[in-house]
Formats: C-alpha cells, structure tokens, sequence
C-alpha cells in the first residue's frame, strides 16, 4: 500500500514537472487574471457612472427648487407641483422632497416620504453637510441617495429654508448586483474553461516538441539515419529540428569517420606487423646465413620503425584533442625556424632536383617551438613528396594585424578539386597507392590541423592539379598566459 502511494505521488509530481502542465497553468492563471481585471474594472466603472448619474440627478433637482423659491417664492402650485406630484409620475427611481424653515419645520414634503425614510436620521445625517451626497438605508431596506442644502426665498430674501432630497437606488443596486452574479458566472466558467482550452493549446504546441524527443530516443550509434520533418512546424520549432538535423548530419558524418578511422587504424597497424611476422617465419624455416638473418632483422627494424612512427603520430592527435592540453609557448623568431626547416630538407629536396626557398620577414611570435616545426616539418616533407623534378617548393612568414602567416607553397601535381575538403582528415590519402609505397600514414595533414587548433589558428589549403599547392597557416602573433605541457 505504501508502495502504491509512494508512485502514485511520484506519478503526480512528474505530471506537475510537465511543459503542459506549466503551459496550462500559466495560460489559465494569466487569463482568470485577465477576465477578473476586466470585468471587475467594468463593474467598478459602471457603479462610478451610476454615482455620478445619481449626483447629478439630484444637484439638478436642487437647482430648480432653488431657482423656484428664488424667482417665484408666491408660486405655490408650481412648487408643489415640483416637490409633491413629479416624483408619483416616475414608476422606476422615485425621489423626495422636503422644504424646511430655518426652524426646520416642514414647509412641504413628498407624500410618502416618512413611510420610505427615517426622517430624524435624515436631518441629523445631513446637517452642517450641505450638498453632500450621503448614502442611506430606507424603513423597507431599499437602498437611498440623500443630500440637502440651503436654499434663498425670494430675490430679496427676507428668510433662508433647507432643501432636503432622497432619491431610491434600489434599482440601480439590483443591476449591481445582477452584474456581480454575472461576474461570478462568468469567473467559474473560465477558471473550468480556460485549463481545458489551455491544456489542449499546450499538447497541440508541444506536439512538435515530443516528435523531435522520439527521433532523438530512436538515435543511436547504429542508426544515425532519423530526421525530424519540420514542415508545418513554428518557426522557432523548425529552427531548432534544422539545427538537431545539421547535429545529426555532423554525427553521422563523425561516426563514419570513426569508422573509416579505425579499419585505417587496423589496416595500418596490421601490415608492418604481419610483414615482421611473414620475415620471422620465413627466417626461422630453415637454417640461414648470418648476412641473411642481418637482412630480416634490417627489414623488421624498417617495420618496426614505421609501427613506432605511426603510433606516435596516433598518440599526438589523442593528446592534441584533450581539453587539458597546454603549449609550452615561447618567442620565437619564425624566419629562423622555416630557415631550420630548409637546411634539414634541402639535401633531399636537392636529391630530388627540386628548389628549396625560404623567404620569410622578420617576424617574431609566441609559439611552441617544436610544435610548430613538426607542422612546417610535415608540410615540406609533403610538398618535396609531391613535386616533380625541376620544381620548387617556397616557405614564406608575413605579419599583419597581430596575426602570423606562413605559407609553404610547391609546383607539384596538386589535388583535386573534390579532395580538397577531406584532405585534413585522418589516414585520408589522394593517392592511396602511392602512399602506401611511399610509407605515408595520412595523419600529417590532420597533425597540422591540431597544432594549430592549439596555438588558436587555423590551415588552410588551395590547389590546382598540375600547377601546385599551397597551405598557409594562420595564428595569432601574441597568446594569453600558458602553462608548460611536454609531448612525449
């Protein structure tokens, strides 16, 4: 039983947690909020304006009494007929009247008046008040608006009388009150209305929301094929299924190049061990000279030399790519290194029959040294590969705008224009034949890359086949504070 409670809270405190259930409870909160402030501000401008209606009513009636006993204080049928017989004529809204002598004795009143009011609760409500409108409670309950003020007899006035009025509401507070029940009605039926509209709203806006979730629970390692269909979606919906589709695409991309990547990885790793293993063998089938045991052990050394370079190079990149990977950055004058860099390979460019040129201003930055010419290194090794003979190959340094240039640029076959966007990815070869006779892994290219993702810049590679290659490198001349890292 406990068990049972337990999940069926759990199962409502999941509910509560819902996108639906927050839509819904803010879309009927803000419209109760909405209905309550409209109707209660038109209830109050209808009680204002009915207030008013009323004052002015009365401040009427008073106007003409006093004009009356002002202009023609002798008329008494006139007056009379304004105090006793107009209010009998009016079947809604019934009013009174009573003039009073300074003595407040009644002069003349409304008939029916003491049976409506109590008139000793009238004069004292409304003395030293004049004009002021005063609300009051009838004999029978009804609901009353009275007021009195003084009035001149006579245009000489020999005497001064009060006027009192009362006037019955009761009509107007029973559309009052006709208007609160209304408002009430109106209240409980949006508070039950407006969850069911809200939530339906919601589920039919979230829609979208869980198709996009039920693609990416159908996503995995092995199945990186599902899209989102956004057509008919909001435009903030169907930004964001085109930003999970572009995810996608770059996810099934990145698997496949993991893919390609490990079968490389196995493939390359594979042949100079099995090459190794195929001498071994054949060395140990028979009894063998010492030059020939010499010969396979200079064979396997080559393997095993290639084995050790290849999984460095696989090291490098690992390294490279880890968040906590540092430079030991410091000044370096770039000249100088594309100088080193000549004089290391300008016997095998020479051998090759191929220029080696290095024309680079004095520049100065904060690099990590060794970092930076193993990917200069990388690039000539590249070019010198392939360039034909009587071609040359030129490394050049330029500064601009805090920023370093280095462009190492050859005469070789170049690369195709469809190669071109592959050709920094790991093991990726354009001539996989030739490099595999030539002993190339297809990790320089993506070495370089990594250096100078950690050193902030970037590499970039322009080609025609047949006229040459060029692959400048860019980075930020000055770098915030390092730490010290060492690549083993």
């Amino acid at each position: 039983m406990f068990l049972k409670a337990r999940s069926s809270v759990a199962a409502s405190l999941r509910i509560f947690g819902t996108l639906a259930f927050r839509l819904t409870a803010a879309y009927s909160l803000v419209g109760l909020l909405l209905v309550f402030l409209a109707t209660a501000s038109l209830y109050m401008f209808l009680r204002v304006e009915l207030d008013r209606s009323t004052g002015l009513f009365l401040a009427d009636k008073l106007n003409v009494v006093r004009a009356m006993l002002r202009e023609r204080p002798d008329d008494e049928d006139a007056l009379r007929e304004e105090i006793e017989l107009e209010s009998a004529a009016r079947r809604y809204q019934h009013f009174y009247i009573r003039l009073l002598d300074k003595e407040n004795v009644p002069i003349m009143t409304t008939p029916g008046m003491a049976e409506q009011l109590d008139l000793a609760e009238l004069v004292r409500r409304t003395q030293g008040r004049p004009e002021y409108l005063i609300s009051m409670v009838g004999r029978n309950g009804q609901a009353f608006r009275v007021t009195s003020a003084p009035a001149l007899v006579g245009t000489r006035p020999a005497r001064v009388d009060t006027i009192e009025i009362a006037i019955d509401i009761s009509q107007e507070e029973q559309l009052l009150s006709r208007y609160r029940f209304w408002f009430w009605a109106i209240l409980l039926a949006t508070s039950v209305l407006f969850p069911l509209v809200g939530y339906w709203i919601a589920r039919h806006g979230i829609r979208p929301v869980e198709e996009i979730a039920a693609t990416a629970r159908s996503i995995t390692s092995t199945n990186l094929r599902g899209r989102i269909h956004a057509e008919g979606y909001p435009s903030e919906l169907a930004s964001l299924a085109r930003t999970f589709n572009e995810m996608l695409d770059r996810l099934e991309e990145s698997f496949e190049r993991i893919s390609r990547f490990s079968a490389d990885i196995a493939h390359d790793l594979r042949t100079p061990v099995n090459n190794i293993r195929g001498e071994a063998e054949v060395a140990l089938a028979r009894a063998r000279t010492v030059d020939e045991y010499r010969d396979v052990l200079e064979s396997s050394l080559e393997e095993a030399v290639r084995l050790s370079d290849l999984i460095g190079d696989l090291l490098f990149l690992a390294r490279a790519e880890s968040p906590l990977t540092n430079l030991r950055r410091e000044r370096v004058d770039v000249a100088e290194l594309l100088g080193l860099v000549r004089e290391y390979y300008e016997a095998t460019a020479s051998n090759s029959g191929i220029s080696l040129v290095a024309a680079a201003e004095p520049v100065t930055a904060e690099l990590d040294r060794s970092l930076m010419l193993r990917a200069v290194s990388n690039l000539v090794s590249n070019a010198i590969a392939h360039t034909p003979e009587g071609g040359s190959v030129t490394l050049k340094a330029t500064s601009e705008d805090a920023e370093i240039r280095i462009e190492i640029s050859d005469t070789g076959t170049g690369i195709p224009a469809e190669a071109l966007p592959k050709v920094f990815d790991r093991f990726f070869r354009v001539d996989p034949s030739r490099s595999k006779t030539s002993g190339g892994t297809g990790l320089g290219l993506a070495i370089v890359q990594s250096i100078m993702t950690l050193h902030g810049g970037s590499a970039e590679i322009t080609s025609q086949p047949c006229r040459g290659t060029c692959v400048t490198l860019r980075m930020p001349a000055l770098a915030p504070g390092y730490k010290t890292v060492i690549f083993a």
